[in-house]
């Protein structure tokens, strides 16, 4: 019964830490973007051109069908 018991709480411990490191990650990035956001903005415009071009090659290859 005792072994049960250890490990129903090491698997509360390991979930607790698991959130906790999950939160810390959210606020990491959340600060990362707001500190980064002018680069952020200038990487998705970079990434437009060719995220247009790809969808117009998969496009006429889905018509050719």
């Amino acid at each position: 019964m005792a072994e049960g018991a250890e490990n129903k709480g090491g698997k509360i411990l390991a979930t607790l830490f698991k959130v906790i490191l999950g939160l810390v990650f959210l606020v990491l990035g959340v600060m990362a973007i707001i500190r980064w956001w002018h680069l952020i903005i200038l990487l998705i415009k970079g990434c437009l051109g060719p995220f247009l071009l790809l969808a117009g090659i998969i496009t006429l290859a889905i018509a050719k069908e």
